[in-house]
């Protein structure tokens, strides 16, 4: 059975990624490379188990592993190819274009340091996680789509957001996560030499402290389907409003199935990171009933909590909150970690020592569990900062253009790129959330275009 499924994904991969490339160096469409990425990335973990359990070859997983990065590389291949005189290309730096380059400059000198104990592989493979999410920035950063090509692409986010939804109703309905289905926990053990854990033979991750399911459907797990449904729920809410109304039913699907999703996944932070989303939206919009009921909401929460849940739900909350709860206790523990090595060397300690990647070992890891903590111990205080600054100048530039532009499917993507970052950052508190290709990467495209957009604006009011 394995066998069949693999070569069905393997078929569908090669048709995929032959459109893509074709279009990309061929065609001279070298921003077809975000399809790919989009119908890719999702499926990605699913994708390389599958592989593993079906062939038991880590060559076969590499054949998959790379695609990502060689559709990226091509993408970028293409734009240079396809440039008449590539150094007449009138590029015009942003301030987050400059931050981009400031931070990736910094990466590198950390690279070429004779810093930290990580080996020279380690830290090449961590700069290039680094370096690629800023290529596909700059992918958005020099795209030009037009409407169709556009709603194309929000087309695709909308159908992994329902398909997510099915396959978590279908783990439901079997009682059985999907992982334990693909060979994730083998292909765990075998290629990223992590042991299984837990009650359900995954990780940890896959389960409440109450010994329920967490479930990931397609993702690598419930914490990145977490904050991957922020994207297909933004995205549904932006066409639900700037659409015509007799359209409503298939925009509130969306929504509902991703909010569905969120629960299946129980991912607390996620929870509050999606209300945060939602009171964001609100002020954008200046919907004041829409803050007016959360503050009930949460109103009426705190009520139930104190005078009628259960005493495990209670205790639940409370120790959530003073950080008693396991869950969070470790994250705190990570975070003074974190701050400690900060703090001893505020000039970083070099790359590959901090994080949850596979280029991170474990006997050196410090850390790990907070994005910009991550970076802070690596990279410095510096490196921090340079990050917090790319995210809250990204924010603002895609909020400035949503406001400003007279083209509606440019307003929805810098509506998406705004909305999406400003949730994903408590994720970014508790996770590793840039690891996230599927959010992270559609995200940093959607910001690069909002960029581009914001640039044209300007150059109109000249």
């Amino acid at each position: 059975m394995s066998l069949i499924i693999f070569a069905i994904i393997a078929i569908i991969s090669l048709v995929l990624i032959s459109w893509v490339l074709r279009m990309v160096l061929f065609e001279g469409k070298w921003e077809y490379g975000i399809y790919f990425l989009l119908l890719f990335l999702p499926f990605y973990i699913t994708i390389l188990s599958v592989t593993y359990l079906a062939t038991g070859s880590s060559l076969a997983v590499n054949a998959f592993q790379f695609l990502k990065e060689i559709v990226v590389l091509a993408s970028v291949l293409g734009f240079v190819l396809y440039q008449k005189n590539i150094f007449e290309y009138p590029f015009r730096l942003h301030r987050v274009d400059i931050l981009f380059l400031a931070f990736l400059t910094l990466a590198l000198v950390f690279l070429i340091l004779p810093l930290g104990e990580a080996s020279l592989l380690n830290k090449a493979l961590y700069f290039k996680n680094m370096l690629i999410p800023a290529l596909v920035y700059f992918l958005g950063r020099n795209t030009n789509f037009s409407n169709k090509e556009i709603e194309r692409l929000f087309k695709g986010i909308f159908m992994i957001a329902i398909a997510a939804f099915l396959v978590n109703v279908f783990e439901k309905t079997i009682d059985t996560h999907l992982q334990s289905l693909t060979g994730y926990a083998l292909f765990n053990e075998e290629i990223n030499e992590i042991e299984p854990t837990g009650h359900f033979g995954l990780t940890w991750t896959f389960e409440t402290q109450a010994v329920t399911k967490r479930l990931a459907s397609f993702f690598s797990d419930p914490l990145e389907l977490a904050s991957s449904v922020l994207l297909g729920f933004s995205a549904g809410l932006i066409w639900f409003l700037t659409s015509k109304r007799e359209n409503w039913f298939f925009y509130t699907m969306v929504m509902l199935c991703s909010l569905a999703s969120l629960f299946f996944a129980s991912s607390r932070a996620a929870f509050l990171a999606f209300f945060i989303m939602i009171f964001y939206v609100a002020v954008i919009f200046k919907l004041y009933r829409l803050i007016l009921s959360g503050f009930a909401l949460v109103l009426a929460f705190i009520i139930y909590v104190l005078f009628f849940a259960s005493e495990d739900f209670y205790y639940f909350i409370v120790d959530t909150i003073t950080f008693e709860n396991t869950s969070s206790m470790g994250h705190l523990v990570e975070w003074l970690l974190a701050l400690d090595s900060m703090i001893a060397n505020p000039l970083g300690i070099g790359l590959a020592m901090s994080g949850n990647v596979g280029s991170v070992e474990d006997e050196l890891r410090v850390g790990g569990e907070n994005q910009f903590l991550i970076y802070g111990v690596q990279m410095g205080w510096l490196g921090m900062i340079l990050y917090i600054l790319i995210l809250a100048y990204s924010i603002k530039t895609s909020l400035k253009v949503f406001n400003r532009t007279q083209e509606i499917m440019t307003a929805r993507i810098a509506f998406v790129a705004a909305s999406v970052k400003f949730g994903l950052l408590l994720p970014l508190f508790t996770a590793n959330a840039e690891v996230y290709t599927y959010v992270s990467w559609i995200t940093w495209w959607m910001v690069g275009y909002s960029v581009h957009a914001y640039q044209r604006i300007i150059s109109q009011k000249r």
